[in-house]
């Protein structure tokens, strides 16, 4: 088996500090130090390409850009990376989105991932018109699905359901290949969703014995319905030659938070209503000290940013062991990101990926050797 690697596209912005926002809260100012413009959005996207990464992540929120839109864009800049599009499912019909995503397929080669998001903050939704609460949410995602699943086999399309209706719903042409789904969420009903109708279901990056927890809720919950899913994490990076590199540059991290930022992201984040969200916040309970909450794994991340909120911090050696202490569990995918996202692709890609090369347990996905390891050409 050869694990998978995804990287981070920054359409909220990208500097060499944490761009916190996400979760109903906003980017925040370092945001700024360098735009998510299409060349360099690209720029990034061709170095994870280059580096053996399969696809990469674009997030959705009013924080950012538009997920379709960019990676649209960003798809003509490069040649094999696939883009791992963040949706959410009520802000568009599922004939509409099924649709779109045939065309993606056929305009950029069948580079195209789903990650439906679900939405887990019903302030941010309600700016989007959408009024239902969580758990309605959910149950119309479910819905949208059956649909969207439909519609990609060929099969013409009727459904009277709680949240939906189609009515004779046909695609005029179906998406060759069609894409995989990604999907996340904590809350009993979205393990409901994601037995049903997901390919891989993502966890954000806790300790291990929590994640082995979540496979095991939803490995059992998708057996019965006679299904098998893959399994992926999400995680920041800070990965350097050695331990004590990597510490001093998470250590300069923390150092840039503003008390006051740390204190308004919590204060916003505290209100949201995604269990996986509540559970990023309880590994570091918005203090400062005690963030390495499992060898390597630091969740100094989340006193600033919603979401994903932890990160493997270490030397490369330390990097790798832990990612596979998390695929001996049975997490195969691994969504990465760092801050700048460019300079931290190479230091990840030239430091970790050569080591699980050499282990058999990654190859690079256009058949190239291993990126050599070698010290990256950038200043921490």
């Amino acid at each position: 088996m050869s694990l998978t690697f995804h990287w981070f596209l920054p359409t909220n912005g990208d500097s060499r500090h944490v761009v916190g926002g996400g979760h109903g809260t906003p980017a925040t100012a370092s945001g700024r130090d360098r735009p998510p413009t299409v060349a360099y959005l690209s720029q990034i996207a061709r170095a994870a390409e280059d580096l053996g990464f399969v696809g990469a992540l674009t997030p959705t929120g009013a924080w950012c850009e538009d997920a379709w839109l960019t990676t649209a864009m960003v798809s003509q800049h490069t040649e094999r990376l696939k883009f791992l599009v963040a949706f959410r499912p009520g802000f568009v019909s599922p004939t509409l989105a099924a649709q779109m995503a045939s065309t993606f397929q056929r305009q950029t080669g069948g580079r195209l991932l789903l990650n439906v998001v679900t939405g887990g903050e019903s302030h941010e939704q309600r700016v989007y018109g959408d009024f239902l609460d969580k758990d309605a949410r959910y149950r119309r995602t479910g819905e949208f699905l059956e649909v969207v699943r439909g519609l990609w086999e060929g099969r013409t399309v009727d459904l009277d359901g709680e949240h939906l209706r189609v009515e004779d719903a046909r695609l005029a042409r179906v998406p060759e290949p069609v894409p995989e789904v990604y999907f996340g969420g904590s809350s009993p009903v979205a393990g409901e969703v994601a037995a049903r109708y997901v390919d891989v279901y993502l966890t954000w990056g806790e300790p291990p014995a929590q994640v082995a927890e979540k496979i095991a809720w939803i490995r059992g919950l998708a057996a019965e319905q006679g299904r098998t899913l893959r399994f992926g994490i999400r995680l920041h990076v800070i990965t350097r030659d050695t331990s004590e590199q990597a510490w001093a540059e998470a250590g300069r991290l923390l150092d840039g938070f503003d008390p006051e930022t740390v204190r308004s992201v919590q204060s916003g984040l505290a209100r949201s209503e995604s269990e996986g969200q509540q559970r990023m916040l309880a590994l570091h309970g918005g203090r400062r000290d005690a963030l390495e909450i499992h060898p390597n794994l630091w969740a100094g991340i989340g006193l600033v940013r919603g979401g994903a909120g932890t990160a493997l911090v270490g030397s490369h050696d330390e990097v790798a062991e832990r990612i596979r202490e998390y695929a001996a569990l049975g997490i195969e995918e691994f969504v990465l990101s760092g801050y700048p996202h460019l300079e931290e692709a190479y230091w990840f890609g030239e430091g970790v990926l050569p080591r699980l090369a050499a282990d058999g347990v990654w190859r690079h996905p256009a058949g190239k050797g291993a990126a050599p390891s070698a010290q990256v050409p950038f200043a921490s």
